[in-house]
């Protein structure tokens, strides 16, 4: 069972949403009044839980559990069940299982996982395509005695060859005009698995001369003698697609079926397989509308499955959760926080017409949710040592930091102070460049949280390196102190103990392709990858970080926002992944 999604945590459709304006305008008609599961034929044998349900919208999300999902479905996802909660009604998770060869368990516990994690319930609304083979079976029997759909027994490249083109019409099978007699005679030798794979298939008889290519009789069940993942070896049929699709949404009273445009030409079949259904009495009206919106296109990824495969396959990434992915696993593993997602689908807003949208827009969305929702901890990235020569060896004193500056109400953390430091590498200079105002020979600079010291020196190894840094502090300059001494400085750097900092594996995530549109034109898209997306230093952290909770994310003062690795950060040997940088470094 999934958990409840708390309505104030989840972005509504975007209000220039297209689709609502066609739900209102159905909801205005009434075109929907009193719709439920009763008066759909074989709806109370197929969802007996669903009668106590009578939500007039119905939308699904039909992920076909044969991979991982990625950022292009989160756009979906958002959206389906975004307007189902907007309209009190009902949006289903449901299943596309028709393709046992590439089908596992495993895809099915991740999507469920996934569209939790993003906040969705679906209730009791869990459904497969598998849940309704017997219908469809039953469906595929009354087109071919309805003189509606044949059997074929054409090979693949003559059924290619006779299909036509764009510009040219389809040619008719031989076996276009067999009697349905014949058809269905053979239809139930194909279920009783008397022929081999690809020996024939059953055809939808509509129109070899149509414009549109997907009406020239489309293919509705094949052989394919694989064991499926829910049904095992019941079956040596499987509908196609297409077909089983429109039966799973009018079974289940889907109100608005949302797709992405590449499904437009398939809408007239969509059409006519339901409407002759329902002339045939298996099914109710009124019956589903297909609506098609645009797909999300992301600058600097790839959302193609084929590409995703590639990465995964070759070893240019770690497996699907890689978080240099744009998969939702990987997003989520590099700390992208889910409302940051809900916020971005809400934000790009859904079109009629394909478009791109640029990456940076996406991570905005995530610095504007973490920059409201995570606490600020200490990080020193590139380790150089600090020591405050005139501060007592065995001496240490707290020093408070705000767990949130524009939020008091989260209280203060305490910052220990020793004679020893860590700063970044960057705030010192031993001769510095022009406008500089951290730490040089003669300069003073706060420490944040902590007091103003003036830098005397700093030593190097034998090649040359600095290694150490010295200074003098000012006793009376301590930040928050009553009696501390009004010092202005120009420079603030953040510091840790070296006697309580923390020893991490930061991996310094960024954008996996250089380019906008990886493999333009006919390029390899394999020679646009970012060498630098991955960068893994050592770096000191607070303490406290150790114990941070799974998908939690924190600031990294100054540099970004980082979370602990789901899979590799132990209390013992922590690892932070860079989510976000605090500013765009991207933008020209």
């Amino acid at each position: 069972m999934s958990n409840s999604a708390k309505p104030d945590h989840t972005q509504a459709a975007s209000t220039s949403n297209f689709i609502r304006s066609h739900i209102e305008a159905d909801l205005a008609a009434g075109r929907f009044q009193g719709r439920g599961w009763a008066g759909q034929p074989g709806a109370a044998a197929l969802h007996a839980n669903a009668s106590a349900d009578p939500a007039a919208i119905r939308t699904r999300f039909p992920p076909e559990p044969n991979g991982y999902l990625h950022l292009g479905h989160a756009k979906s996802i958002c959206l389906n069940f975004g307007l189902a909660q907007h309209y009190n009604g009902a949006c289903h998770l449901r299943f596309d299982d028709t393709n046992p060869e590439k089908e596992e368990q495993q895809y099915v516990d991740s999507i469920e996982d996934v569209v939790q994690w993003l906040g969705f319930d679906w209730r009791q609304h869990l459904y497969f395509a598998s849940n309704y083979f017997d219908f469809m079976y039953s469906a595929a029997e009354y087109l071919i005695s309805a003189d509606l759909a044949y059997v074929d027994e054409q090979s693949a490249e003559e059924m290619r060859a006779n299909r036509g083109t764009l510009t040219q019409a389809g040619h008719a099978s031989p076996w276009r005009n067999r009697p349905s007699s014949e058809s269905l005679a053979q239809f139930r030798a194909m279920r009783a698995g008397q022929f081999a794979d690809g020996a024939m298939v059953l055809r939808a008889k509509i129109d070899m001369a149509s414009p549109n290519i997907n009406l020239r009789d489309p293919t509705l069940y094949r052989i394919r003698r694989a064991t499926h993942h829910r049904t095992g070896d019941t079956w040596c049929i499987y509908p196609m697609y297409t077909y089983a699709h429109p039966i799973e949404d009018a079974l289940e009273r889907i109100t608005h079926s949302i797709c992405t445009l590449e499904f437009a030409d398939q809408r007239p079949f969509y059409d006519w397989l339901l409407s002759n259904l329902a002339t045939g009495g298996l099914l109710a009206a009124p019956l589903p509308q297909q609506i098609e919106f645009a797909r999300l296109n992301l600058s600097h990824v790839v959302l193609s499955k084929r590409k995703l495969i590639q990465l995964v396959e070759e070893g240019h990434v770690d497996g699907w959760d890689d978080p240099r992915l744009p998969t939702l696993a990987g997003a989520r593993r590099r700390g992208y926080p889910a409302a940051g997602l809900r916020l971005f689908a809400e934000r790009i807003g859904v079109a009629k017409a394909d478009a791109w949208i640029d990456y940076s827009i996406l991570e905005d969305c995530m610095r504007e949710h973490l920059n409201t929702h995570a606490e600020r901890r200490i990080g020193v990235l590139d380790p150089l040592r600090l020591v405050i020569d005139n501060y007592p060896e065995s001496q240490q004193e707290d020093c408070l930091a705000p767990n949130h500056p524009q939020q008091p109400e989260l209280g203060k953390r305490i910052v220990p102070l020793t004679r020893a430091l860590w700063i970044e590498r960057e705030d010192f200079q031993e001769v510095p460049a022009k406008g500089y105002f951290r730490l040089f020979p003669g300069n003073r600079v706060r420490l944040r949280y902590g007091y103003v010291v003036e830098c005397t020196g700093c030593e190097k190894d034998a090649t040359g390196r600095i290694h150490t840094v010295h200074c003098n502090y000012l006793p009376n300059t301590k930040s928050g102190a009553v009696d501390a001494e009004p010092i202005k400085v120009k420079g603030n750097i953040h510091w840790l103990s070296t006697q309580h900092a923390i020893t991490a594996e930061v991996r310094l995530y960024d954008r996996l392709f250089t380019t906008d549109h990886p493999g333009a034109g006919d390029r390899d898209f394999l020679l646009d990858i970012n060498p630098n997306a991955r960068t893994i230093i050592q770096a000191q952290i607070e303490s406290s970080l150790t114990t941070l909770a799974p998908d939690t994310c924190v600031q990294f003062e100054r540099h970004g926002y980082f979370v602990a690795d789901l899979q590799d950060s132990k209390p013992t040997a922590p690892v932070f992944n860079r989510t976000v940088t605090l500013r765009d470094s991207w933008s020209k």
